[in-house]
This record gives C-alpha cells, structure tokens and sequence, in this order.
C-alpha cells in the first residue's frame, strides 16, 4: 500500500502494472525530453540576436512537423498493447464476481458451490492492533497467487469502481452491466483498495482487501469457508 511522502506507484505484484509502470517510466523520460529541448531553444532565442531567428528555414518546419509524429508513435505503441493485455482473457482459472452495494462488497465464488459472503470495513473501535484504519475489512478476497482470475464486477444500487492499484485493476461497477477484467498477482501478501466511484455519503468507507496466498491455503481455506 502506499506510504506517507511516497513519490512512485506502489510495489506492482501483477504483470499488467509492471507493464503501466514501464510505461509511464518511458512516457515521463519522452516528456522530459521535450520539455529539455524546449528549455534549450527558448534559452537559444533569447542569448542570440533576434535577426538570426527570422531566417527562411524549411528543414527546421519538416523537422518540427515530423518529430512529433515520430514522439505520439512511441507513446501510442506500447500504450496499446498495454490496452490489449488488459483485455485479454484467456482460460482464467478462477471466476470471481463482484458486487457494490451502498456501502459495502458482496463477493461470489462462481467456481464453487455455496461460496460467497459480504466484506464491511471494520470500524475503528473494532480494529485489530497493528490493522489500517479504513481500509481493514470482515472478509478479506482470498486467491490463489501465481493463477489468472477472471473478475466479473457489476452493482446492486448506484455506481461503483472496484480498483487495487498495486494490481493495476480499476473497473467500474454498473447496475445492470458485467464487466469484467482479469489480473494475476505475482507474489503472496495482502493488497488494498477502494471503491474510486463517488457512489454516496460513505464511499471512502467501502474497502478492498485482497489476500493472494500459495494454492494449498487458498484450497484449505475455500473448503473451510464452503463448509
């Protein structure tokens, strides 16, 4: 999660937001570029005699006409296959529903019979020593790391966005709509989110905590909980 004074992303632990922060690496040094050669010719015009700038120049107009082209072609290549990446869904070897009500997740495990259940903030009274405030919650999403899951998020009542920004996951949840989205975590550990639609008086209180664990506790677990 994210730290105070912190100047990056968060620790990517899925492959799509390691490829999001090699993008926005690449698209801030493009920009530092220009932004450097900017600098230098407005520094350039303003040491050197004004007549030395109003020459004829054609080579300069083809060369400030083609360098952008050239600049939005390599941003717009990787960004696209970014996008496709996002998209792709292939064979996922979990199914997990998600659904925003006001103001709280209500989880289903398609895959498997009788299990799903209601994830609430913990309120601050209750919260375990050592616990976040706020982004604590009852039922934590337990999945099995290292493995494609397929989310399919929707809403019971008014708008919501179900978004982890350490796995580079954000979809809107719509009342009468699926979408859906797909992620692979990389690494165990315990991953916060929140709902990032404005849906009412308690949006900042509809936490998401996503536990991704080795396989063997994640099958311990959903029999545990299916029982």
């Amino acid at each position: 999660m994210a730290n105070h004074s912190q100047l990056g992303f968060q620790d990517a632990s899925s492959p799509i937001m390691e490829e999001l922060v090699e993008f926005h690496d690449h698209a801030l040094m493009v920009a530092l570029t220009i932004c450097s050669l900017v600098l230098y010719l407005l520094t350039l015009m303003l040491m050197e005699k004004l007549s030395s700038n109003t020459v004829d120049a054609q080579e300069v107009e083809l060369i400030w006409t083609i360098l952008p082209a050239i600049v939005l072609i390599l941003l717009a290549l990787p960004s696209l296959q970014i996008l496709y990446m996002m998209d792709e869904i292939d064979e996922p070897d979990l199914t997990l529903k998600a659904i925003g009500h006001q103001w709280y997740w209500s989880y289903e495990y398609t895959d498997f019979k009788d299990l799903s259940f209601d994830s609430y903030m913990i309120p601050t009274t209750d919260l375990p020593l050592g616990h976040f405030r706020l982004l604590e919650v009852d039922h934590r999403v337990v999945i099995p790391m290292e493995s494609p899951i397929r989310m399919i998020i929707t809403a019971d009542d008014v708008l919501h966005s179900w978004a982890v920004p350490t796995l580079g996951v954000k979809t809107d949840a719509i009342p009468g709509r699926l979408n859906q989205t797909s992620f692979t975590t990389t690494r165990p550990g315990i991953f916060y989110g929140q709902c990032s639609e404005i849906c009412g008086a308690n949006h900042s209180f509809m936490p998401i905590v996503v536990e991704s664990t080795p396989l063997t506790y994640f099958e311990n677990w959903s029999s545990l909980i299916s029982s």
